[in-house]
């Protein structure tokens, strides 16, 4: 299945950028009135109007062409075996604690005071904590 996700990709890609090119080789709508005065090249390669029939052709085939290829990416893309489930009823990933060692218990002072949630002072409680941080740093 990957070769063919690789293959449709690749499929993908140069329809891309094929169609992008046709888009930007085609004139406009108001060219047609520079034609009629005279100043229009109307006798082309593909005649006075078949440019601008075989590039919007062209480019319609190759929009329908890219289209029916988003549409099997995204096939490919969601297809999932049938016993997977949902990925929100999947169990979280547990991150094990990593345990204390002496090198860690080293770093820290065995007289050092340990702050939990509740050590904020009651003034600090209803003050609205400042834009830069500044107020986060305790004033001694």
């Amino acid at each position: 299945m990957s070769f063919i996700v690789t293959l449709l990709v690749t499929v993908q890609i140069i329809t891309a950028l094929t169609m992008i090119g046709l888009v930007l080789i085609q004139h406009g709508k108001g060219a047609d009135m520079g034609a009629a005065f005279g100043s229009g090249s109307s006798g082309s390669l593909f005649g006075a109007s078949g440019s601008a029939n075989f590039l919007s052709r062209t480019t319609a085939v190759l929009a329908t062409v890219f289209f029916a290829v988003t549409l099997a990416l995204a096939y490919f893309g969601n297809a999932r075996p049938a016993n997977s489930g949902s990925v929100l009823e999947s169990p979280a990933a547990v991150v094990p604690a990593t345990p204390a060692t002496s090198e860690n218990a080293a770093q820290i002072p065995a007289g050092a005071p340990v702050s939990t949630a509740n050590d904020v002072a009651p003034a600090q409680k209803d003050a609205a904590p400042a834009a830069g941080g500044a107020a986060q740093i305790p004033a001694q």
